[in-house]
């Protein structure tokens, strides 16, 4: 077992060329299992009827949730320093930032 008093150990990470440009996504899916979360990156532009996955992260319900407490602390941070993050009517349940069309219109 480890002592509580023990120094953190540093990790040195190191960010490839590619890796460093990062990509745009507007749309993540998330899904889960009993061991893993997995949450798929990916763009939808208007128009074009097809959208490919550009990242997948697959991780652990304990860093899922970890990663979750990271965001929360990061966007009160923000809006602290640049003000409320504004978003129009109600997230998508699948994703972010992106609210599919409506196909079926409402009889009455």
């Amino acid at each position: 077992m480890a002592q509580p008093n023990q120094p953190q150990q540093q990790i040195s990470i190191e960010l490839g060329e590619k890796e460093a440009e990062g990509i745009y996504s507007n749309l993540a899916i998330i899904t889960h299992s009993p061991a893993e979360f997995v949450i798929d990156f990916t763009r939808v532009l208007p128009g074009v009827p097809k959208a490919k996955v550009h990242a997948r992260i697959i991780t652990t319900p304990q860093h899922a949730k970890l990663l979750l407490n990271a965001l929360r602390d990061n966007i009160d941070k923000f809006e602290k320093s640049f003000g409320e993050i504004k978003i129009q009517g109600e997230p998508s349940q699948s994703g972010f930032g992106f609210q599919p069309p409506t196909t079926v219109d409402k009889v009455h």
